[in-house]
């Protein structure tokens, strides 16, 4: 039976998020396929890592006693060895536990789990691991890159401005009469690096340009500014595979263009509203899956989604949210999701996919990629040391 460690939390924005993830979508289907011994590593808002069964329980989270087990528990340590091992003390006469890792399936939204940072640490331990590589992951969390790969390769994007913090703060009035001078309102603020829509402001104004700024700035050092889309529809297509990608379906969040997608609508009020619009209930509220979109916008909206997995070199899974001008039938792409939140579980089961077999499938992913890449040459014989 192959081990596969979960790893969720971290220093994160969204560590709450992450936890939802692990626990729900990732641990419990992977102990129901009988396959794999599942072993939970939280990584707390510190840094530490921690390793135990108790960790699967939502309510140690949930009730808060997740601090009391900190304190009573001993950190988890990590050996790289051609491979990764788990290793914990039992505080009794220096008694320690060990369990070699197969596959690791990172759980972890956001800074230092979703962005490449932990991807990089796998590829150096020489593990497989499911989701994209350091390079889509690192490209699909900085929204900058991303647009700008997508320029490069002919997706349509909407306008947009970016700023330093350091530019903001050191020349703020600069900033604000470039973005007035450049772009039309309505404008969106977002951090550059986060996801699950923390931090990002809708503005109608100078004085509240302002204000976003700040807001974006607290969590980010580089920010976007970009405009609005006229008459929008909001869409979002997750998909999986490596190098023969498969779409679920097009999904439309139901919401109003006023209570845009933030982090209170997607997980705290579970879609403002969203009781009155009959539609089903997902990670992120209510919504219509598959999307109702008038003449091929649908096609076309699935295709620029597909695009743009592949211009970012995503694999494993990952979501591609994107805008469309009902009117103009202009289809532009947003931004890419590399871990979309509880899998996005809910769309795969509408297309076909259960969560025991999504997540056998993205372990099996996993490998295929981790197979290719083991064929690949890294090391290069020379006799450069033998002149010194």
């Amino acid at each position: 039976m192959e081990t596969v460690a979960v790893i969720f939390g971290g220093r994160s924005a969204e560590h709450d998020v992450s936890i939802v993830t692990a626990l729900s979508s990732i641990i419990k289907p992977l102990e129901l396929t009988r396959k794999y011994k599942v072993e939970a590593v939280y990584v707390a808002k510190d840094g530490a890592w921690y390793w135990d069964e108790k960790l699967k329980d939502i309510s140690l989270f949930s009730s808060g006693h997740i601090k009391d087990f900190i304190t009573k528990s001993h950190p988890a340590s990590v050996e790289f060895n051609g491979g990764m091992t788990l290793v914990k003390s039992s505080g009794l006469a220096g008694r320690k536990t060990s369990r070699k890792i197969d596959v690791v399936f990172p759980a972890m939204h956001g800074t230092y789990g979703e962005d490449g940072a932990l991807m990089g640490l796998l590829d150096m331990a020489g593990i497989p691991y499911v989701g994209c590589g350091v390079s889509a992951a690192a490209v699909a969390m900085d929204k900058l890159l991303a647009k700008q790969i997508a320029m490069a390769n002919d997706l349509s994007i909407t306008k947009f401005l970016a700023f330093s913090k350091s530019e903001v703060e050191r020349e703020p009035q600069k900033a604000i009469k470039e973005v007035s001078q450049g772009l039309r309102y309505p404008l969106f603020i977002k951090p550059t690096h986060l996801g699950s829509s923390i931090g990002i402001s809708r503005v109608q104004n100078e004085t509240e340009l302002r204000n976003g700024l700040e807001v974006a700035l607290h969590y980010d050092d580089r920010i976007i500014v970009e405009e609005a889309v006229s008459n929008l529809i909001e869409v979002t297509l997750p998909v999986m595979g490596n190098d023969r990608p498969v779409p679920a379906l097009l999904e439309k969040p139901l919401t109003k263009p006023e209570d845009f997608f933030d982090f209170e609508t997607k997980y705290m009020g579970q879609g403002k509203g969203g009781k009155k619009t009959g539609g089903k209930r997902g990670s992120q509220g209510y919504s219509e899956v598959p999307a109702k979109l008038p003449g091929d916008l649908y096609e076309r909206a699935e295709k620029l989604g597909l695009g743009v997995y592949a211009a970012l070199g995503c694999s494993g899974i990952a979501r591609v949210d994107m805008l469309i001008d009902s009117q103009s039938g202009v289809v532009y792409f947003n931004e890419v999701n590399p871990l979309p939140g509880s899998l996005y579980a809910h769309n795969w089961r509408a297309a076909g996919y259960s969560n025991v077999e999504l997540v056998e499938k993205l372990i099996g992913y996993a490998k295929d990629r981790f197979k290719e890449r083991q064929s690949l040459a890294t090391t290069f014989s020379t006799n450069f040391l033998q002149q010194f």
